[in-house]
């Protein structure tokens, strides 16, 4: 089984392992800070170092699988050292981005309920360099982006915090579309502990993914693009500046 550190604490840039097996091409680890993906956002990429080297082992792949984390090395460099340390080493460039996007997000989800009603978002997606949500919200049209962009904006500037918390069962039943997909709220069913992403003031909602601690660090957004894809589909892209 492997310790999931980045469920505490986004913002562990390295950490300290034990290999518990050794497969070649990939390793488990009894504890990882790297996001193995899932949710739209991407896994998180980096190095594994071994404690007795200098050498590092780029990771470019990570997954889960039940129970413990996959971690992606070269075959032909496998670490082979099964019950030692290494060191993990997070591309922290390319996840705090992930965090901002992933933050922002939800910002746009929260923005949309508040303004204009119930809406749901049914799919999104984050790249190094933008992101897109699909949003069921019949009444959504291309000449609301504007205010849409304006209002997140002024949101972000004003700040708010943005906290973990690990609610029981009967407390995340408790709260109104805690969780907001189809996925989601089949998974919701099958916790005990959920975890949720809260932006004080805003919204909260289940969620597993990185996230940065106030809004005001993801600067601001540019909507780039809007897609009517159908009554229950809309698509919004946009960027960070």
């Amino acid at each position: 089984m492997t310790e999931l550190l980045y469920l505490q604490d986004s913002y562990i840039k390295d950490f300290t392992a034990k290999v518990l097996e050794d497969f070649g091409d990939y390793v488990v680890l009894d504890r990882t800070a790297f996001y193995p993906g899932g949710g739209g956002q991407p896994n998180d990429e980096g190095w594994l170092q071994r404690e007795d080297s200098l050498t590092k082992f780029e990771v470019k792949k990570v997954e889960k699988r039940e129970e413990v984390v996959l971690h992606y090395i070269n075959k032909e460099k496998s670490l082979n050292i099964v019950g030692k340390n290494v060191k993990g080493l997070l591309n922290w460039d390319k996840r705090y981005t992930y965090m901002k996007y992933h933050t922002a997000i939800h910002l746009l989800d929260a923005v949309m309920r508040k303004n204009f009603g119930k809406a749901f978002l049914t799919g999104g997606q984050i790249y190094a360099d933008k992101a897109r949500v699909d949003i069921d919200y019949p009444g959504l049209n291309k000449n609301m982006i504007p205010q849409i962009e304006y209002m997140i904006n002024s949101e972000i500037k004003n700040g708010r915090d943005v906290v973990i918390k690990f609610l029981s069962k009967k407390e995340a039943e408790s709260i109104p579309d805690l969780a907001r997909t189809k996925p989601g709220q089949e998974l919701l069913k099958k916790l005990e502990i959920v975890r949720v992403v809260e932006i004080v003031g805003l919204d909260v909602q289940m969620d597993g993914g990185t996230h940065v601690k106030n809004i005001k660090e993801i600067g601001s957004i540019k909507i780039t693009n809007f897609e009517n894809k159908g009554s229950h589909n809309k698509r919004i892209e946009f960027v960070l500046i």
